[in-house]
């Protein structure tokens, strides 16, 4: 792996890592055997999303790169070799830590330049991998979001999310918090094969009765759809039965995407477990990294039809709300409250 590309004073890209700021590490305990972190200092936390995304956001932070989840379709494959990481294994043991990402993001939002924007978390790797366990860095970037009352959104597979219950919540007194889990199937032979490192399906559902229980308003990414192996009507009914009976506000399916370095990873993946079906994605996705457009419609509108019919009703957006400041140390009350407007 080549740091120094990536460090101040190379002569490479942008620097991402302070100079000298990368410690490897690894832990000889089950839940981290196999698995190197390499901790870094990060030079900036809130990124810019491209242009030509078709993510429905413009601003993201992801305080992990590499992921332990293990997913074999992870479209966030690729980003590794950026690093001069694998894209297989390599990313699913080598994880990079931004150990800085809390007090950076506090000092980002704290800057003139930042309007406010909303900020999607777990959008590229998982922000609730077995990682953030030992890390901690989420209930700091949860702080610095709610202390200037700005807009977020998780995205998650990890039921490690509930130890920060009470973080979102204060969060969802003074903004507009949203929350997703990522669920995609319920059969658990092919949740074992395609997502080893992540929480059953079932824990999953569990995080998103207990999110919506304590009043935290949570939908389900059911994500991905995997043709031919997780699209029969049998299996859809049964999934999106399961998010209903689980209190979850909405039910979004997003068909597998095969993007570079996801594709080749998955296409091995396939042709160990599955190597009949082989062909038959060759020919789906001949035309690039998504399933053709009639097949994504007819996905969707299979879903949608279900979530009526368990009465899945769309979720709700949040209003402006008031940032509460906590009292001083000596107990007096802030000078002022502001107020920031999301809508």
């Amino acid at each position: 792996m080549r740091w120094e590309n990536l460090t101040e004073g190379s002569a490479g890209p942008a620097a991402l890592f302070g100079a000298g700021a990368v410690v490897t590490r690894t832990f000889d305990t089950p839940e981290f055997r196999g698995i190197t972190f390499h901790e870094v200092r990060a030079r900036s936390i809130v990124n810019r999303v491209p242009g030509a995304s078709r993510m429905p956001f413009e601003w993201t932070v992801n305080p992990y790169r590499g992921c332990s989840h293990a997913c074999v379709y992870c479209f966030a494959r690729k980003t590794h070799s950026y690093l001069d990481l694998d894209t297989g294994i390599g990313f699913d043991s080598q994880i990079v830590v931004k150990t800085n990402a809390p007090e950076l993001l506090r000092r980002e939002l704290g800057s003139p330049r930042w309007t406010g924007a909303h900020i999607a978390m777990g959008t590229n790797v998982d922000c609730y991998q077995r990682a953030e366990g030992r890390y901690r860095l989420m209930p700091g970037i949860i702080e610095a979001l709610r202390d200037r009352a700005n807009p977020f959104s998780i995205l998650t597979k990890g039921t490690l999310i509930l130890r920060d219950l009470p973080l979102l919540q204060e969060a969802a007194e003074v903004t507009e918090v949203g929350i997703s889990v990522s669920v995609g199937f319920t059969d658990t032979g092919l949740w074992r094969t395609v997502e080893p490192g992540t929480p059953s399906p079932a824990a999953r559902l569990g995080a998103v009765r207990a999110l919506t229980d304590a009043g935290i308003g949570c939908g389900v990414l059911m994500a991905p759809v995997i043709p031919f192996l997780g699209d029969s009507p049998e299996q859809l009914r049964a999934t999106v039965r399961a998010v209903a009976e689980a209190g979850a506000t909405s039910v979004t399916p997003l068909v597998l995407h095969l993007r570079p370095g996801a594709r080749e990873w998955f296409t091995v993946w396939l042709g160990a477990h599955h190597p009949h079906l082989v062909p038959r994605y060759e020919r789906m996705y001949a035309g690039g990294s998504y399933a053709p457009t009639w097949y994504q419609r007819r996905i969707t509108r299979q879903v949608h039809e279900l979530a009526a019919e368990f009465g899945i009703g769309p979720a709700r957006r949040g209003e402006a709300r008031t940032i509460v400041t906590p009292e001083r140390p000596d107990g007096s009350a802030p000078a002022e409250a502001t107020q920031l407007s999301l809508l």
